[in-house]
């Protein structure tokens, strides 16, 4: 059955002329005549059986359907530009892989080495988007996702990276880097939560043994990013995953002033569509990914030894 949508021509000068207000202006921007803007918004208007515009001497106003339907058309218009940039893409590469990432994994540890990546498939791009819970892949453009949870996702293949160790850190704004405080000791700061993660401290104040007083509190913050910031500026002290903060702790930006490490049952996830197991683009970058991950476990277990 043929589709009720009127030509893509009347629909782009609709929108133009809505936006200035003005055919003049819409024809300029178009590089079109002015009668040609009129001629395609009557036709349209024609189409729908409705007036978009007031026309009132020589000035124009959208009418209430008009004011409606030209917020509609600009928004699908829009995402069909989106779509087409998105195909034009693919001309003469090697495959797009759209990946979806928790936020401060893909900024603190996957695009620092993305380059290793990228020099040995220069004919693959990789396409990054956040998203931090799971989701399913059918009512999405991903072709993958990198999640911390656990190994459960209905329809998809899971391949473990690597487990998780935070620790309490904060800045020399706070407390002199010397400092070695017992877990009872803090109570008497402000402790910096992660918004996803509510029931850290808790669960770290069970480990050490302390019970007695209200570590719920403090302010929240919805990314491990936006935590390791308030930390170094002295705002609390906060419990952040260990490997997401080497560089501030080589650099002595932070430091642990309780050194009593919690490790997580949770890890970190590649996961995929089980229809797409057999897709070479895939196949590629999970090999090269799970590769980097044993090099970072391996990395991080000679840390620990020499520290």
């Amino acid at each position: 059955m043929r589709r009720k949508i009127p030509s893509i021509e009347a629909l782009i000068a609709f929108e133009a002329a809505a936006r200035h207000l003005s055919f003049t202006r819409a024809a300029d921007e178009l590089v079109l005549t002015q009668s040609a803007v009129g001629r395609q918004v009557s036709i349209l208007e024609k189409y729908l059986g409705v007036t978009l515009f007031n026309r009132i001497k020589k000035r124009v106003s959208l009418t209430d359907i008009g004011l409606v339907y030209a917020k509609q058309t600009r928004e699908q218009l829009e995402k069909l530009e989106e779509a087409t940039l998105a195909a034009m893409a693919h001309r003469g590469a090697g495959g797009i892989l759209e990946l979806a990432i928790i936020p401060t994994f893909a900024t603190r540890w996957l695009i620092p080495r993305l380059p290793q990546f990228c020099s040995k498939h220069s004919e693959i791009t990789i396409n990054l988007s956040t998203r931090a819970e799971p989701f399913l892949f059918t009512d999405t453009p991903f072709d993958a996702a990198i999640h911390f949870g656990n190994p459960v996702w209905p329809g998809a293949i899971t391949r473990h990276l690597f487990g998780e160790e935070m620790i309490p850190v904060c800045g020399a704004r706070l407390l002199d880097p010397s400092t070695c405080l017992d877990p009872n000791d803090l109570k008497k700061f402000t402790l910096l939560h992660q918004s996803s993660r509510p029931d850290a401290w808790r669960k770290w104040f069970t480990l050490a043994g302390v019970y007695d007083f209200n570590m719920m509190k403090g302010p929240r913050f919805e990314l491990f990013s936006m935590l390791v910031e308030a930390a170094r500026a002295g705002l609390g002290i906060a419990l952040v995953p260990k490997f997401l903060i080497r560089h501030e702790l080589a650099n002595s930006e932070l430091f642990i002033p309780c050194n009593l490490p919690m490790k997580i049952n949770e890890g970190y996830y590649f996961v995929y569509p089980e229809q797409k197991q057999n897709s070479t683009l895939l196949q590629t970058f999970e090999s090269w990914l799970l590769d980097a991950a044993k090099q970072h476990r391996e990395t991080d277990m000679q840390h620990d030894e020499l520290t």
